[in-house]
């Protein structure tokens, strides 16, 4: 009888003639910097998804079937995965649902013109690809007078949400009015549970570059006390210091 022989058999499709990447320019210059103020963000402050794995990512394709043409977002965040340390590989270097095991779990489009069908084809592609959150925003309301919109996938549709709070993932968005790199604007940002904007790296080290001016005021103001103190006391021992002495020129001793 002869020995059984186990046989490894990779189930991967072949993807050793897809194209994964070109040359094609695909953005404007408000939508690229906003994509990398909505992923910077939680690169520099971790803990804003609980300390979970993640791969936030901006105009990088996402292939859900090897037949099928990638889709592109503008951004996407998938939790509880990592890139593999060998990221050149040619497997590692785009999103592959199937290498991932998942699909990400929140897509964000940012409307550029009215040819990008994001209340259309895009909506049913995501929901398709099982995308649990999709975010269409929209700063220069090409599509209609709301400029940000959030769907949330049911029974493999989307239905329209009223809040920008991901409740599955424990983190949100939020439109926040001010300056990014030097350009005022409305800028679409990741949130906390009471709507306050994660902060980039910059923000991070100006929020700590503030707190430690206001600790060396802080420590400034306490040495100005303890040198006010020490001059009182000195004050106060040299009166003494006088008032024995004119005691004593009395001829009455200050210390009886």
């Amino acid at each position: 009888m002869s020995p059984e022989v186990a046989i490894e058999t990779d189930l991967s499709p072949d993807i050793s003639k897809l194209a994964i990447e070109d040359d094609t320019p695909v953005d404007n210059l408000i939508s690229e910097k906003q994509q990398r103020f909505l992923t910077e963000p939680l690169y520099s402050n971790a803990s804003a998804l609980g300390g979970r794995t993640f791969l936030l990512a901006a105009n990088v394709g996402v292939f859900y079937a090897v037949r099928q043409p990638p889709l592109v977002p503008d951004v996407f965040l998938s939790l509880d995965v990592e890139v593999p340390q060998a990221w050149r590989e040619k497997k590692n270097r785009t999103y592959f649902v199937w290498e991932f095991g998942k699909p990400p779990d929140v897509v964000i489009e940012i409307v550029s013109n009215k040819e990008g069908n994001e209340l259309g084809s895009k909506l049913h592609d995501y929901a398709r690809m099982g995308v649990a959150y999709y975010i269409v925003f929209d700063p220069l309301q090409q599509l209609g007078n709301e400029p940000l919109r959030s769907f949330e996938q049911r029974a493999g549709r989307y239905q329209e949400m009223s809040t920008f709070w991901l409740e599955a993932i424990s983190i949100g968005l939020t439109l926040w009015d001010g300056t990014f790199e030097g350009k005022d604007d409305r800028w679409l940002r990741w949130c906390n549970a009471e709507g306050v904007a994660i902060p980039t790296g910059a923000e991070n080290a100006e929020q700590e570059r503030q707190r430690a001016e206001q600790e060396r005021q802080r420590a400034e103001q306490e040495r100005q006390r303890a040198e006010q103190e020490r001059q009182r006391a000195e004050q106060a021992e040299a009166k003494a210091a006088q008032l024995a002495e004119r005691l004593r020129a009395m001829g009455i001793d200050p210390d009886a």
